[in-house]
Order: structure tokens, then sequence, then C-alpha cells
């Protein structure tokens, strides 16, 4: 399981993206990470539409009820792999970034700043 010291985009400690639903690589509600988590899921950002249409039209739907997940809706937090929230932003249909609960490890993949700059909460950079 993932270190509890990890830190998000503000050099914190990682905050909780979601609970209900509850998110995350290991289901903690926290978007940690370790080197099983091939997919980085630490990006947490808030869920729309068009990222929930996006994501099916990529094969991984999100909306959709299944046993044992409710399925996404607009407005819900959610643990994003890191590359699909970068292929999303090309798409122009990125969810907002919750930098709070983002896991400093999102900066692998996509630059602070553009994590920053799609951000819900720029507030917390104060």
């Amino acid at each position: 399981m993932a270190s509890s010291d990890q830190r998000n985009l503000l050099g914190l400690p990682l905050e909780p993206c979601s609970t209900q639903p509850l998110t995350g690589f290991f289901r903690t509600g926290c978007c940690d990470t370790d080197a099983t988590d091939l997919g980085r899921h630490v990006v947490c950002a808030e869920m729309t539409a068009e990222f929930l249409a996006f994501s099916a039209s990529r094969g991984n739907d999100l909306s959709t009820p299944r046993p044992g997940f409710a399925g996404l809706k607009p407005g819900d937090r959610w643990c994003l792999c890191a590359a699909r929230w970068k292929e999303a932003l090309d798409a122009n249909v990125a969810p907002p970034v919750i930098l709070a609960a983002t896991n400093e490890a999102a900066t692998e993949v996509v630059s602070r700043e553009v994590l920053i700059a799609n951000a819900l909460d720029p507030q917390s950079l104060n």
C-alpha cells in the first residue's frame, strides 16, 4: 500500500479526494500511489458530463453502475489516471483538478502549472 506521507500539489500532506464514492487506486479515498499503480491514479478531479462521455468513448465507462460500483455522475470527485486526464485536456474536456487532493506524482505526466491552471480550488495556493 502507498505511504501515508505522500504530498499534494501544494507540498502538503495529501488530502482525501472522495469517500462517497470511495476512490483511489487503493480505495482509501485518497489519490495515493506506489509502484503497483501502473495507471498512476493521482489526479483528483470533479467529474463533468463532458469528461464522463469522453472517458466512455475511450473504453472506460465510469458512469454505468456495475456490481460494487454505483457509477459516477457530474460533481463526483474521482482519482483519475494522470495520462487520461492529460488526454482529456488535449481534447478540451479535462475535468477541474482539486489541488489539495491531487498527488504531486501527477507532475511526472502533466506540469504543475497546467494542473494549477485547471484547478477548481486555486484559492488553496494562497
